[in-house]
């Protein structure tokens, strides 16, 4: 009895771990009274990116290269971004009790927020291959990235406001020159400040805004460790970015 109980389990043990290594959601199909194709499956993929259900990944699924690389000069992409930019409008309008006397505070993240990056993605497999920093900066310093219009609306009615903005990225301090060159060339003017390099201390800066008397009303960014963190704004809003996850 216990032979073959131990014997039983053995097998099962080996059948959950071939499972297990075997799995893919594309041979889900038929099960669950589900149809699934590539399509779901690199959907299901970006919408739990956006939902930080995936975490820390590295490069895109190569089977997803193609629908990420669509999706991003889509215009479900800009129908997504747009409605995140027009909630903040919302809000402002609606929740902001601006008081008008230099301490109303905004922060925009760079990259992909008031910038984008995704004609440099595009020559590099839609996110598919490893980050090399080295080429990415590289690029940064031609300053040819175009503007995000719909977060530059969003950007010219805080100024028409009066709310102070900071721009706070983890681009290196040796990227300034060329990323002012590029934000003011696209349209951003009128920053109060710029802060670079701060990636693991995004929070410290809101930290030492809130010291010094500002009220930050809100983030915009397109990566979770861009708006994570304490102490936080009043309201965060995330942009859609598949593409690439910093590390938090």
């Amino acid at each position: 009895m216990g032979r073959s109980y131990g014997f039983l389990l053995s097998i099962l043990c080996a059948s959950v771990g071939l499972t297990a290594a075997d799995w893919n959601i594309l041979n889900q199909k038929g099960k669950h009274r589900l149809d699934i194709t590539l399509k779901n499956y690199c959907e299901s993929w970006r919408m739990n990116v956006e939902l930080h259900n995936i975490r820390e990944f590295e490069v895109v699924p190569d089977e997803c290269t193609e629908y990420i690389g669509k999706y991003m000069s889509s215009t479900q992409y800009r129908v997504d971004s747009e409605r995140a930019i027009d909630e903040c409008t919302v809000y402002l309008s609606t929740s902001c009790s601006l008081e008008g006397d230099g301490k109303d505070a905004w922060i925009f993240d760079i990259d992909d927020t008031l910038l984008s990056t995704v004609p440099y993605y595009k020559k590099h497999h839609n996110g598919g291959e490893k980050l090399n920093v080295t080429s990415l900066e590289e690029w940064m310093t031609k300053a040819t990235a175009p503007a995000l219009s719909h977060t530059l609306r969003l950007y010219n009615d805080l100024k028409g406001r009066g709310v102070q903005i900071f721009l706070v990225s983890s681009r290196r301090e040796d990227l300034r020159s060329a990323t002012i060159d590029n934000l003011v060339d696209v349209g951003y003017h009128g920053w109060t400040s710029l802060i670079l390099r701060v990636q693991e201390y995004k929070a410290a800066t809101r930290k030492q805004l809130i010291n010094e008397g500002y009220r930050i009303w809100g983030i915009v960014g397109d990566q979770w460790s861009s708006i994570k963190g304490f102490p936080t704004a009043k309201r965060i809003f995330k942009l859609p970015n598949p593409c690439i996850m910093f590390p938090e």
